[in-house]
C-alpha cells in the first residue's frame, strides 16, 4: 500500500452508524484560500481543508481533513504512484477550475460545492460533501436522477444496485439464493452508468448509501478513518475498469493449472479417501488438475481442532508421499486453513507466547466462542504474527504444497471489543483478508520467487486483486435460487476489480440429494465461469465421477469443453493481467448506448468471443436472450447464424446451454482435453467464424510456460498475431508469432486453422501466394467448415480463400 498524506494518531473509536438524518445540511461551509502545493492542490475552508491529488488524467484523490480532528489511516485499496500530470488551475470571480485532459474539477466558492467532469461531461457533485460528528462520518453527493449504479461488492440486488443502502461489512451469508443484502466480499465503491466510478478508500465497518430516500444522492458512512476518495473517468466501459485497477492494482497472472479442474468437498476426511477421490478421476478419464483438502487434514473432528496447523497423521499417515504421488499425476495439492488459533489446538500456547493473537487492549489474547469452539484470532496486521503464520504456509509450501485456500477470512466472527496491533476490529475490519492475501503473496515472493502462488478467499477490500487472490461467492444454496444469483455477482465484482469471482460448481448448502439436472446445468455454466471448481458439504458428493452415468457423461462434456478452451482462457487472463478487462463481460461492455443492457444479466460476454446464456431454470424447453448488434452471432454447438441486433429465442438440450460466437472472432483450441500438465501449443486448433460485416479482424494470443512470475517482463513468453480480411472475392488470413523471446523456447506451431460460416466450397486456397495442395485443406458440406493446415511462426503466413477464380 503506498502511503498516502493522511495525519496518523492511532485512537480507539467506537463503531456508531447512524442515519443521516441526524446531521443538517451543511450549509455553513465557507472557502477560503487555495494553492498549488507541488503536485497537489489545497483548499482552505472554514471547517478544515481540502488535499486534492490528480493521479493521472482519468483519476482524482480527494482527502478531507475536518479541523481539530485527530483521523487514522485505514486506507488500503490504492496500488499507484502518482503521475506527472499537467492540469491549469483558472480563477474567475466566484468559479475557479482544475482542468486536466480528461477529469476536471469545478469550485463553487459560494456556496461551497465541488463538482467532477470529464471531457467537460458533469459526473458527480459534492453536495452536502463531509458532514461529521464524534461517532460517524459521511461524504455526501448528489447524482443525476437517470443514472443507473453498480458496485458495493459481491451482492445479489440485481445489476442497478441503486435504491439500496449498502453495509459494508464483510459477513457470510449462509445458504443464500435469489437475494443477498450482505454477503463475505463487500466493497466501498460504486460506479455509473454515467462512466465514472467513486471509491471511498476506508476499511472500516460502514455503509454505502446508494440513493435508498430517492433524493438523488449517494452518502458513505463510517465511524472510523479519514475522509476520503477517488473519482474515476473513463472513456468507455473497458477504460473505466482499467483506470480502476490501475488506481487499486492489476491481477497478477495465475499458475496456468488454476484453470484446470479442482476436486474439492467439505471435505476429504483422510489420506486414503483422497486418493482414492483423485485415481478415480483418472480411472474415469476426465482431467483433474488439483485437489484441495479441507479441515479434516488437521483434526479428525470440525470442532475444536481449528489452529492445529499440522498434518493430523491418523487419517493422513504420509502426506508428503501423497502429494508426491498426485505431482506425478499431474495434480496439485492444495490445503485450508483459517486465522483462527482454538484454545484447544495444538499450537494455542505457541500462539499465546509468541503474542501473535489479537488482545483484548490489555495486552492479553482476546478469546471468544464461535461454531467451530473458543478461540483467539491471529493478528494479520502484526508483523511478528504475520512472520509466524507465513513461516507455517513456507513449511508445507516446501512440502509440496501448491496453493492455499485462505476461509474464513471475514473474519467470520470479528468482536467489536477485540483490538489489533493498528484499530479495533470494526476500524479494519474489511481489509483482514486483503492483508492476509498479502501476507502469502509477498511470502512467495521472498522465498519462492519461481513459483505462482494460488490464493482462495472469500473475503478481502478494493485492491485484493493485485495480490493474486481469486474470491468465491461463498457458501451459496444448493437450489436454482442458489444458480440464478451467479452470473449477478461475477458481472458486477469483475467491474470491481475482482476478475475471478466464481462459485461453487452445483451449490454449496443444503440439500438432501443430487439434482441432476441443476447440477448440470451449474457444471456447464462453470465452463465460462473464472474457475472450475465443483464444491460442497459432503452429503451429496460435488465431484462429477460420483454422479450417475448421464451426468458424469455430461459433466465430463464440459471439463473436457473447459479443458479445450485452455489457450482462449489463459489469454483472457493474460489481458486481464495488464488491462483489468474482466473475464466475464456485461453485454452494455460492447453495446454501450442501448439502455436496456445496462440491467442486463441474461447472458454476458466470455471474453471478446463468446456470448453465453446460462441455464438458471428447471424444465424449460427454450431460452430467449438478446445478441448485440454489428455482428452476425453463431451457435457454438448447432452452428446454426443469427443477426445481431435483436432478442432470440432458441431451443435447449439438456447437453450443454447456449453459448453464441460474435462474428469475426479467433477463438485457439487444444486439440485434446487433457490435464494442464500435458499442455502444449505446438499443435493447435484455430477456429476463425467469418463474418462479412466484420471486414477485418485481429487476435492476439499470448503463451508461456504458466508457472514463472512475471514471464513477460523476463522474456519468457511468446506472442502470436492473426488477423484476418474479406471482401466479396477473397478471405485473407495471417497467422505470425510475432513475439519470440531469445529466453522462451522458439517454435513453429502447427495449426489447424478452421474456417466457419462460409457459403460454399473455397474455388481455391492459396498459403503465401501458392495453390494450396488438395490435401492441406478439406471442406465439410455439412457443416461448411473449412479446414487448413498450416503453421505459425515468426514468418508470416498468408492464407487466402478463393471464394471465386478470377
Amino acid at each position: 500500500m503506498e502511503s498516502r498524506p493522511f495525519i496518523r494518531n492511532f485512537i480507539v473509536l467506537t463503531l456508531f452508524i447512524v442515519t443521516y438524518n441526524a446531521f443538517g445540511q451543511q450549509t455553513g461551509r465557507q472557502f477560503n484560500s487555495i494553492k498549488v502545493l507541488g503536485d497537489n492542490i489545497e483548499i482552505q475552508v472554514s471547517d478544515g481543508k481540502y488535499l486534492i491529488e490528480p493521479l493521472n488524467d482519468y483519476i482524482v484523490h480527494t482527502i478531507f481533513y475536518p479541523s481539530g480532528k485527530a483521523l487514522k489511516n485505514f486506507s488500503f485499496a490504492s496500488d499507484m504512484k502518482a503521475g506527472k500530470v499537467d492540469f491549469t488551475l483558472t480563477e474567475e470571480g466566484n468559479n475557479i477550475t482544475l482542468k486536466s485532459k480528461c477529469i476536471s474539477l469545478k469550485i463553487t466558492k459560494v456556496p461551497f460545492r465541488i463538482s467532477y467532469y470529464c471531457n467537460n461531461n458533469l459526473l458527480i457533485s459534492e453536495n452536502k460533501g463531509y458532514v461529521g460528528s464524534d461517532s460517524v462520518k459521511l461524504l455526501n453527493f448528489s447524482i443525476d436522477k437517470e443514472e443507473i449504479l453498480y458496485g458495493g461488492g459481491a451482492r445479489v440486488l440485481g445489476m442497478n444496485r441503486r435504491g439500496n443502502r449498502l453495509q459494508l461489512y464483510n459477513r457470510a451469508h449462509y445458504g443464500y439464493g435469489t437475494r443477498s443484502e450482505l454477503m463475505n466480499y463487500t466493497l466501498p465503491v460504486f460506479l455509473s452508468s454515467k462512466l465514472y466510478a467513486v471509491l471511498f478508500d476506508n476499511a472500516s465497518a460502514g455503509y454505502l448509501d446508494l440513493d435508498s430516500k430517492k433524493s438523488n444522492e449517494v452518502t458513505y458512512e463510517t465511524s472510523g478513518g479519514t475522509p476520503n476518495y477517488y473519482v474515476i473517468a473513463g472513456n468507455n466501459w473497458f477504460h473505466l475498469t482499467e483506470q480502476y485497477t490501475r488506481l487499486t492494482g492489476n491481477q497478477p497472472l495465475p499458475p496456468r493449472w488454476a484453470f484446470g479442474n479442482f476436486s474439492s468437498r467439505f471435505g476429504y476426511h483422510s489420506q486414503a479417501e483422497t486418493e482414492a477421490t483423485v485415481n478415480k478421476f483418472f480411472k474415469e478419464g476426465i482431467p483433474l488438475d488439483a485437489v484441495i483438502i479441507d479441515i479434516y487434514w488437521f483434526g479428525k473432528d470440525i470442532k475444536g481442532t481449528m489452529g492445529n496447523l499440522e498434518w493430523f497423521t491418523d487419517s493422513f499417515p504420509k502426506p508428503e508421499k501423497m502429494i508426491k504421488r498426485f505431482q506425478k499425476k499431474g495434480v496439485k495439492t492444495i490445503l485450508v486453513t483459517e486465522p483462527f488459533v482454538l484454545t484447544t489446538s495444538n499450537r494455542w500456547k505457541e500462539a499465546v507466547d509468541n503474542k501473535i493473537l489479537a488482545t483484548d487492549g490489555q495486552g492479553n489474547p482476546y478469546t471468544y466462542d464461535f461454531y467451530f469452539g473458543n478461540t483467539g484470532l491471529i493478528d494479520i496486521y502484526d508483523p511478528k504474527a504475520r512472520e509466524w503464520f507465513w513461516n507455517i504456509y513456507k513449511k508445507f509450501t516446501d512440502q509440496g504444497i501448491a496453493g492455499w485456500w485462505g476461509d474464513l477470512g471475514e473474519p467470520e466472527v470479528h468482536p467489536a471489543a477485540l483490538q489489533h496491533i493498528n484499530g479495533s476490529a470494526d476500524e479494519v475490519h474489511n481489509s483482514y483478508g486483503h492483508e492476509w492475501a498479502k501476507l502469502i503473496y509477498e511470502g512467495y515472493r521472498k522465498d519462492f520467487p519461481d513459483t505462482r502462488p494460488f490464493i482462495l478467499m472469500r473475503a478481502g477490500y478494493a485492491g485484493s486483486q493485485r495480490y493474486g487472490m481469486i474470491p468465491w461467492t461463498g457458501d451459496v444454496s444448493r437450489s436454482w435460487g442458489g444458480l440464478v444469483s451467479q452470473p449477478e455477482i461475477s458481472l458486477q465484482m469483475g467491474m470491481q476489480g475482482l476478475a475471478y469471482m466464481h462459485s461453487d460448481l452445483g451449490g454449496f448448502a443444503g440439500g438432501d440429494s443430487i439434482n441432476n439436472e441443476l447440477y448440470t446445468r451449474w457444471l456447464q455454466y462453470g465452463v465460462f465461469q473464472p474457475v472450475f471448481r465443483p464444491h460442497a458439504q459432503e452429503q451429496i458428493p460435488p465431484e462429477p465421477v460420483f454422479q450417475i452415468e448421464s451426468t458424469k457423461a455430461r459433466a465430463k462434456q464440459a471439463i473436457d469443453l473447459r479443458y479445450r478452451l485452455l489457450p482462449y482462457i489463459y489469454n483472457m487472463a493474460w489481458e486481464n493481467s495488464r488491462t483489468g478487462k474482466p473475464l466475464m463481460i456485461p453485454l452494455f461492455f460492447i453495446e454501450d448506448q442501448n439502455p436496456e443492457l445496462l440491467t442486463y444479466d441474461k447472458a454476458y460476454m466470455w471474453g471478446d468471443a463468446f456470448l453465453v446464456s446460462p441455464v438458471k431454470e428447471p424444465g424449460i424447453r427454450e431460452q430467449t436472450l438478446y445478441l448485440p448488434k454489428g455482428n452476425t452471432w453463431t451457435d457454438f454447438n448447432t452452428g446454426i447464424i443469427y443477426t445481431g441486433g435483436t432478442d432470440i429465442t432458441v431451443p435447449l438440450s439438456i447437453d450443454y446451454i447456449p453459448v453464441f460466437v460474435k462474428g469475426g472472432s479467433f477463438i485457439p483450441m487444444s486439440i485434446k482435453a487433457t490435464g494442464t500438465a500435458g499442455y502444449s501449443l505446438d499443435a493447435f486448433d484455430l477456429h476463425y467464424y467469418a463474418d462479412s460485416l466484420v471486414p477485418e479482424s485481429k487476435y492476439r494470443l499470448y503463451n508461456d510456460d504458466g508457472e514463472t512470475p512475471d514471464a513477460q517482463e523476463k522474456g519468457l513468453f511468446e506472442r502470436m498475431e492473426f488477423s484476418a480480411s474479406e471482401t466479396h472475392k477473397i478471405l485473407s488470413l495471417t497467422l505470425a508469432n510475432s513475439t519470440t523471446s531469445d529466453n522462451f523456447r522458439n517454435t513453429s506451431h502447427q495449426v489447424n486453422l478452421k474456417i466457419h460460416n462460409l457459403d460454399q466450397k473455397p474455388a481455391g486456397v492459396r498459403v503465401n501466394g501458392s495453390y494450396a495442395r488438395s490435401a492441406d485443406w478439406t471442406w465439410n458440406p455439412d457443416t461448411k467448415l473449412l479446414t487448413v493446415k498450416t503453421s505459425c511462426s515468426q514468418d508470416p503466413v498468408k492464407i487466402e480463400v478463393m471464394k471465386i477464380l478470377y
